[in-house]
């Protein structure tokens, strides 16, 4: 079972749009695939469609059963029109009660030693995160096999990547001490990109120049990407045909390939 996570810590870098539709195109292509909403704005789980529960609380602190903490997505939420589904979607929900978590446990294994439940049973889990880093990102930490950076070709986005990825090595130390394999990065994400603008264009170069072949190709800022968000849809099912929907097929790909 692979474990992703989608950090950055700054918000609004498109971190819940990423997760969500890498878990859909995952599941669309036959994987078995669990997205656990790790930030208490619970957006992950409102993109689909789902009530914000304290379900990812109570399975940590309540020790709840996952058969009652996740809530499994209908295919028509994010399918192709016209073709089945050939995997499993299911979302652990969110609320503000997530960031308490970290108050109520002192324990960085807590997620992982749930996780270890899974083995078997999934093929992929995905976390969507908080921008804010907390306790709780350590449990994520040592619960990742490989992290995911988006980020927006701006100052504060790269600023949130660089102590994202700080606190990435921290976590890996952590790791080499429990004797766990270190974390991979599996990419940094440019998103809403503005193609032709000089400062977006000079931001490419700067990633580029820094992190080499780890940045993935860019995902254009376009307006269907906040229509479909005020369908509450994803882009597979919602705009198949566009070009903003070929990205994200790109990203599902580069990330099934981790």
């Amino acid at each position: 079972m692979k474990v992703i996570s989608l950090l950055n810590e700054k918000g609004g870098v498109g971190k819940t749009t990423l997760a969500t539709h890498i878990a859909a195109g995952m599941a669309i292509r036959g994987k078995r695939v669990l997205l656990i909403d790790a930030d208490p704005q619970g957006h992950a789980t409102v993109a689909f469609g789902l009530k914000k529960e304290p379900m990812l609380h109570d399975l940590i602190v309540r020790d709840l059963p996952f058969q009652k903490a996740v809530r499994r997505i209908k295919p028509e939420f994010y399918g192709v029109p016209g073709e089945p589904v050939k995997g499993d979607l299911l979302v652990v929900p969110s609320d503000t009660s997530t960031s308490v978590i970290p108050l109520m446990t002192s324990d960085i294994m807590a997620m992982r030693d749930r996780l270890v439940e899974l083995e078997g049973i999934l093929d992929v889990v995905i976390f969507d995160t908080a921008p804010t880093p907390s306790l709780f990102h350590n449990s994520i930490y040592m619960s990742t096999n490989a992290i995911l950076y988006p980020t927006k070709c701006e100052y504060l986005s790269f600023d949130g990547l660089i102590e994202s990825m700080k606190h990435k090595d921290d976590a890996s130390k952590m790791r080499e001490n429990m004797g766990l394999s270190p974390i991979v990065v599996g990419g940094i994400i440019p998103t809403m990109y503005r193609a032709g603008t000089q400062a977006d264009d000079y931001g490419i170069q700067v990633l580029k120049e820094r992190f080499g072949k780890l940045v993935w190709p860019e995902i254009k800022l376009r307006t269907v990407w906040n229509q479909a968000s005020f369908a509450r849809r994803i882009l597979f099912n919602f705009a198949p045909e566009t070009q903003a929907t070929q990205e994200a097929w790109n990203a599902v790909t580069r990330a099934e390939a981790i």
